[in-house]
């Protein structure tokens, strides 16, 4: 291990926040402007600490005698050999202390999109709400033309937009030094068209070939597609580690499906969204033969003695209850 040494301050989840350069051994550390490495820390001591050479081509660091002392690993310690990963805790102040020839892995493979970012994936993802705002106040609009309905509609969805992607790029600003309000823009975007899509589509299969499973469960599609629009938000504000944002957005989806399932179950009994599939189009849409009058009437009277069993097995445990 030789010199020059650098001394890195930590933050709390490993990041350099400072590094500073020493020529030369023994390096002083302490709140002391006649030290080598200055702590700006009302709990350190003036001089707190002093790193030497542990006559075997290592580094040793020693306490002074300081109040508060030397804390690595939880412990309090005296004297601590210092390798390039060593953390120790001088008053509130973490750092270690690396040599200049410290190998450091290779670059990491940059996946940020440098060419996708800007105005034009803004403009997209404003373009694809504003679409999404109109397309779905047109489905629910049942009252005469009136185009403030739907320039208030627009600007909802643009409001909703820009406040979701301003958070985000708030984020990115702070964890990865650039806010790339545009491409957050457009994750959101595309994330709401695909949500939009994804219900146009349940809806139609699901009365076009009487397939409930799509309307009966299908918040637990849309929570996947969230939990898909956080992980690429995620990854644009800093691309590593993918693989540990995977994983929580799928525990995320996970955990939101759980919930919507035991809120189903505590207000209806069943676990499905809807008691019945009650999406209504036109009947021109019916893949499906109808019922026939028989298999309806024969379906009704299942129904007849199934509740007619409920009921009488509700009924036996009154009827043989003491009398008050």
């Amino acid at each position: 291990m030789t010199g020059p040494w650098f001394i890195e301050t930590l933050a709390r989840n490993g990041d350099v926040l400072h590094r500073h350069r020493v020529d030369t051994l023994p390096i002083r550390i302490g709140r002391g402007y006649d030290n080598d490495y200055i702590l700006d820390d009302a709990h350190a001591a003036a001089r707190h600490a002093r790193v030497d050479s542990d006559g075997n081509g290592g580094l040793v660091l020693r306490d002074l005698g300081t109040r508060n002392g030397m804390v690595h690993a939880g412990k309090r310690i005296k004297t601590l050999p210092l390798g390039g990963n060593t953390v120790v805790r001088l008053g509130h102040t973490t750092l270690r202390v690396r040599a200049a020839d410290f190998p450091v892995p290779a670059e990491l493979l940059d996946r940020t999109m440098h060419g996708w970012e800007g105005a034009l994936p803004g403009l997209a993802g404003a373009f694809l709400i504003a679409l999404v705002a109109l397309f779905t106040m047109w489905l629910a609009d049942t009252q005469p033309f009136r185009l403030f309905r739907y320039l208030q509609a627009l600007a909802y969805g643009l409001g909703a937009g820009l406040v979701w992607a301003g958070l985000w790029a708030l984020g990115n600003r702070l964890f990865g030094r650039h806010a790339r309000l545009g491409r957050h823009l457009f994750i959101f975007g595309c994330g709401v068209a695909v949500l939009m899509a994804f219900r146009l589509a349940s809806s139609a299969l699901g009365y076009a070939y009487s397939i409930e499973l799509f309307t009966r469960y299908g918040s637990h599609v849309a929570i996947a597609l969230v939990a898909g629009m956080i992980y690429f938000h995620l990854t644009t504000v800093t691309p590593q580690p993918r693989r540990r944002f995977a994983i929580s957005c799928a525990a995320l989806a996970v955990l939101g499906s759980g919930l919507v399932l035991i809120s189903n179950e505590q207000r209806n009994g069943r676990l499905a969204d809807e008691l019945y599939m009650s999406v209504l189009l036109p009947p021109d849409m019916r893949a499906t033969p109808d019922a026939t009058v028989d298999e309806f009437m024969d379906d009704v009277a299942g129904m007849k003695a199934r509740l007619d069993r409920e009921r009488a097995d509700e009924e036996e445990p009154r009827a043989h209850a003491p009398a008050p």
